[in-house]
């Protein structure tokens, strides 16, 4: 068999079972965190340089793991192993596939890891704690188990189940203890910390208490609270409504730029179109008989076409590569909201920057501005190349009436 075509065809069918049985409650356990675990494991493999065999072992388990969150109809989560049937229908043999269960099986604490492959499964699945955006995946974390239980979970409790889990975690491959112990101590302090403070302020004032979670919202990427400079002021809701409202109407307030930009142009393309075609039909026929109207016919005929060439270059598309990296989703980078940046990409991988945007207010707002900053630069451009457009055809147009009327006289 051969084990690039078989991950090929494996992933495919995962894929399709994630769209057939998507819960809405998975904000965590989903399509992009696998997407997440795929990408964690392709830089581990840079170290490993794992053989075709290998790679699919572990690759193949990352594909099956999330799998077993997704619900069932009676929505309770199913805590068993992948069933055989799509490892059957892959043509897998019962060695490589006993191997895959035990890397699924050691990922979630069930069995010891004893191979390399389960070893860089297991930390492909935690490497998410060793990560800058921890803070964001715990909160999508606690926000799939409230959905899943319907229940609140307080915060305190939550924060104890985190410092616990950060506590007793160890990474099993020396590549991610020494890529990720370093900002797994920071995330265990940060969110120690901000345990410890919730606890020293437990019945602090009604106007303290506001205050105080006012500032628990204020985090940087790594989960710590950000030391405010002086006269910071706090951002109410309606503050935040109004910025989301200026992104909104700007986004609006460009399109229909756009829109009247290629109105414009549309009717200076039709209008010189027309006029070239009775240049040619009416005026060029009568050269023989009136010699004296070629110099104005043929300068009226160059104002045309060099009217209707601005005019198209404004409404032109331009190049777009249409493909962006998992390192321009992690630098912040991308802009995700053009369809230029991601139309050649993988749905898994852009579903999985979408979701790293989401997850990333900072992100989030930093793509916004961009895309308006983007919308405003192609406008410019257009009503730049219009604005020649429009230019050529006035004076060109009066241009051409002196010259016809010089001729008639001569």
């Amino acid at each position: 068999m051969s084990y690039p075509e078989s991950l090929i065809k494996l992933s495919a069918r995962a894929i399709q079972l994630y769209v057939d049985k998507a819960d809405d409650r998975l904000f965590y356990h989903n399509l992009a965190h696998t997407g997440r675990l795929l990408e964690s494991v392709k830089r581990m493999n840079e170290h490993f340089k794992l053989d075709d065999k290998n790679y699919f072992i572990v690759c193949a388990a990352l594909w099956l793991y999330d799998l077993d969150q997704i619900s069932p109809d009676n929505g309770e989560i199913k805590t068993t192993v992948p069933s055989d049937s799509l490892l059957d229908s892959l043509e897998i043999n019962d060695a490589d596939k006993e191997a895959i269960k035990y890397c699924i099986l050691a990922a979630r604490g069930i069995r010891q890891t004893e191979t390399l492959n389960e070893k860089i499964v297991c930390d492909a699945v935690s490497f998410y704690l060793g990560s800058p955006y921890f803070s964001e995946y715990n909160k999508l974390r606690r926000k799939e188990a409230e959905a899943m239980t319907s229940e609140k979970i307080k915060g305190g409790v939550w924060r104890s189940r985190t410092v616990s889990l950060l506590q007793n975690h160890q990474f099993h491959t020396s590549f991610c203890q020494d890529l990720l112990n370093k900002t797994k101590e920071e995330n265990l302090k940060a969110i120690t910390s901000l345990h410890g403070e919730k606890h020293l302020n437990r019945h602090p004032p009604v106007e303290s208490q506001r205050q105080n979670n006012v500032n628990d919202l204020q985090v940087n990427r790594h989960g710590r609270p950000v030391a405010h400079p002086p006269g910071w002021k706090y951002k109410s809701k309606h503050h935040l409504s109004g910025v989301e409202t200026v992104f909104r109407n700007s986004s609006s307030n460009h399109l229909n730029l756009s829109v009247m930009a290629d109105n414009k142009a549309f009717i200076m393309i039709s209008v010189n179109s027309i006029l070239i075609s009775l240049g040619i039909g009416l005026i060029i026929g009568k050269f023989v008989l009136i010699p004296k109207l070629f110099i104005p016919t043929v300068l009226l005929l160059f104002v045309n076409v060099f009217t209707i060439i601005y005019s198209v270059l404004a409404t032109r598309p331009g190049l777009m590569k249409g493909k962006f990296t998992m390192e321009d989703v992690q630098n912040k980078k991308v802009d995700l909201l053009f369809f230029g940046n991601f139309f050649k990409m993988p749905l898994i991988d852009f579903e999985y920057g979408m979701k790293q945007m989401m997850d990333d207010s900072d992100f989030l707002y930093d793509n916004l501005i961009r895309d308006i900053y983007a919308q405003g630069q192609i406008l410019g451009r257009k009503f730049r190349l219009l604005r020649s457009s429009y230019n050529i055809f006035m004076y060109g147009t009066a241009i051409v009436v002196v010259a016809f009327i010089i001729s008639f006289f001569l």
